[in-house]
């Protein structure tokens, strides 16, 4: 099995708890893998025998700036389902989905969420 990876895309959005959230935003940053049979079905150098990362990259461009959830678990869910959707060759959809500002009182780099389905 084949993979399409994009990584460390990064989107101003408007996803949070708290009000300053909803009201100034923050950046996420997420990364997806996209399970494609490759191997078998990329045979002529033609980009219509694959699925279009730029492609991709828009819906999930567009999914996340203009969308708000409070939790970013409802973001990956919600988003799983429409790359899914959107992209009926794909095999498999593996995202991560990463938060920088974080209300914590600690030290750490990030919160992350993890979400993949298969067909």
């Amino acid at each position: 099995m084949g993979y399409i990876n994009l990584n460390n895309m990064a989107f101003h959005t408007y996803n949070g708890v708290f009000g300053e959230e909803k009201k100034l935003g923050q950046r996420l940053e997420i990364d997806a893998k996209l399970g494609y049979p490759i191997e078998q079905k990329v045979r002529h150098d033609d980009l219509s025998e694959t699925v279009s990362y730029a492609d991709v990259y828009e819906t999930i461009r567009q999914f996340v700036t203009t969308n708000s959830f409070d939790l970013i678990e409802t973001v990956a869910n919600r988003l799983l389902d429409e790359i899914l959707t959107t992209y009926p060759a794909l095999t498999s959809v593996h995202l991560k989905v990463r938060k920088y500002a974080v209300p914590i009182a600690g030290i750490f780099d990030n919160v992350e969420i993890e979400v993949e389905r298969q067909r």
